[in-house]
């Protein structure tokens, strides 16, 4: 029962892409640790290999329809990957268990990646929940873009998704539409193509780590969430998407909240 709702749970991942470009990541891990019962660090494995297939299908679909920046998936992407894939082939496996220990309570590896996980969701609920001028592009006519800092920020947001598996699209859209002045639905797509393709790259280093996956599970819930991002492209061109975008934020914001009280105060 319990696969059987995760199964249908991962189908609102790639709706939340679909719509957004964002967001289906912050629902993978808690859906895989909460629901499925995976350890947070597998879980963590498993949410690069499903947001990055799931994203690569949405990619190629803006793709077809021109709306991808190439020149944004090179300059943001590539030092993306290359973080993503060193901080979870070489980073990751070297991270101690327990990580550190506060008065006598050890925290362990996965209580850390959750709490830090949880930090990140109420990050990317503000960034959700903002106002539509708040991302409003400046005209290119009068922009310089400065692409050694649209560089940087792919490196911190690659760390990121190497650390919990989040994919990142909630920082990738800022950066394009006020760093790189990339239009709202072109940045979509464009960070679409960049998570799937750090994502699915940093999925490479946990197998070269030999961490062993549940590939029969793992496989079914991705192909849920590719069907769910079909389905969110197509309630996207029906709804204000930056409507959607606010509510799905409050809804991370609770999201949030919740796993931090769960894994301290209310921990039994």
């Amino acid at each position: 029962m319990s696969e059987l709702l995760a199964y249908i749970t991962s189908g609102i991942i790639g709706i939340s892409l679909g719509l957004i470009g964002a967001g289906g990541s912050i629902l993978t891990v808690p859906v895989l640790v909460y629901i499925a019962g995976i350890d947070p660090v597998l879980a963590t494995a498993y949410s690069l290999f499903v947001v990055g297939s799931t994203a690569l299908v949405g990619g190629i679909r803006y793709a077809i329809q021109n709306l991808v920046n190439w020149k944004m998936v090179a300059v943001f992407g590539i030092p993306s990957i290359a973080a993503v894939y060193a901080t979870r082939a070489w980073i990751m496996p070297v991270i101690t268990d327990p990580v550190f220990q506060v008065a006598s309570y050890p925290v362990s590896k996965g209580l850390f990646l959750l709490l830090l996980f949880s930090l990140l969701m109420i990050v990317a609920s503000v960034s959700m929940i903002k106002r539509k001028s708040d991302l409003a592009p400046v005209k290119p006519d009068h922009a310089t873009l400065n692409l050694p800092l649209i560089g940087l920020e792919g490196i911190g947001t690659g760390i990121l998704t190497g650390l919990v598996g989040a994919g990142g699209g909630f920082l990738i859209i800022p950066a394009l539409v006020l760093l790189a002045k990339v239009p709202m639905k072109r940045a979509i797509g464009t960070s679409l193509m960049i998570i799937a393709l750090k994502s699915l790259i940093g999925f490479t280093g946990d197998l070269q780590s030999g961490m062993a996956m549940n590939w029969p599970f793992l496989l079914i819930f991705t192909l849920f969430s590719v069907g769910g991002i079909f389905a969110g492209i197509g309630i996207g061109k029906r709804f204000d998407g930056h409507k959607l975008q606010q509510a799905f934020g409050w809804f991370i914001l609770i999201m949030g909240i919740y796993i931090i009280l769960k894994e301290t105060l209310l921990k039994a």
